[in-house]
């Protein structure tokens, strides 16, 4: 009996706090504007993502009736997300009803002052040079090995590293240009000599047109053809089996700045 009850928490839980698509039509309506608002707004597609499915999850929680949500509706649901999910995602899912709410719904939004997440100050674990040097070579693919020397060798963050185009790359002055990085800035970073040889050689062997970094989907012989990126999720899972072969005990996924920069990478630009 115990076992039956834990069970139909669980799956309440798991309704209540999922992101799938919900079939009402009113919401899917205002979902829809919501795609819309986002796209012309210019936010960043991890930004779009992040809102999109923080409407989805709390239309389900509300059953989708999330026009006229009250303080105290908000505190149960806020409470709730934390229970299972973290302070990140409280905030994401708080900005996202906030842009739903004025946006789509043409009102005005009323702060939530209980949403205050404790401040807190970590320091993250560096790699140190022979650390990476061990990641890379133990990495088997390809695609993934130059990835992680180049994202290393320049201080890029993983996702400046996945959109990375050929036109990006100045060789003659030895330069990056890094698009819509943190902020939706552009910059520039140096472009170590020996990371250019190496970038040479990788395009030498997929040769795609548009991509430092193409999908692997269709393999190296054909990656000419594919009109994506590697995958955020293929790489990352790709760093977690080598850094669990190679013994380190560092957590560092996803990479953050601090601990991809390179000394000797010439700096940030």
């Amino acid at each position: 009996m115990q076992e039956h009850i834990l069970f139909i928490l669980i799956v309440t839980e798991e309704v209540t706090m999922n992101t799938r698509m919900p079939s009402d039509p009113q919401f899917n309506k205002n979902y829809q504007k919501l795609m819309k608002c986002l796209r012309l707004a210019g936010l960043r597609p991890k930004t779009i993502d992040a809102y999109s499915r923080a409407i989805r999850r709390i239309g389900n929680y509300f059953d989708c009736r999330i026009e006229q949500l009250t303080s105290d509706q908000l505190l149960d649901y806020f409470n709730d997300l934390l229970d299972s999910h973290s302070w990140n995602t409280v905030k994401l899912d708080l900005y996202g009803l906030k842009f739903f709410t004025t946006n789509v719904l043409n009102k005005t939004w009323t702060d939530v002052p209980l949403i205050k997440p404790p401040k807190t100050t970590r320091i993250p674990d560096i790699l140190t040079i022979k650390q990476v040097q061990q990641l890379v070579a133990a990495t088997n693919r390809l695609s993934y090995r130059i990835f992680f020397f180049t994202i290393y060798s320049m201080g890029l963050r993983l996702g400046e590293g996945i959109r990375l185009l050929v036109g990006d790359i100045d060789s003659v002055n030895m330069r990056v240009h890094i698009r819509n990085a943190k902020g939706n800035k552009d910059r520039l970073v140096p472009l170590p000599e020996n990371t250019l040889q190496l970038l040479r050689h990788f395009w030498s062997v997929h040769r795609h047109p548009e991509f430092i970094f193409p999908s692997r989907k269709r393999g190296l012989k054909n990656a000419h053809l594919v009109d994506l990126p590697l995958d955020m999720g293929g790489i990352q899972t790709a760093m977690r089996t080598v850094v669990q072969d190679i013994g380190i005990k560092k957590n560092f996924m996803p990479f953050t700045s601090p601990q991809l920069c390179n000394p000797f990478a010439g700096g940030r630009g």
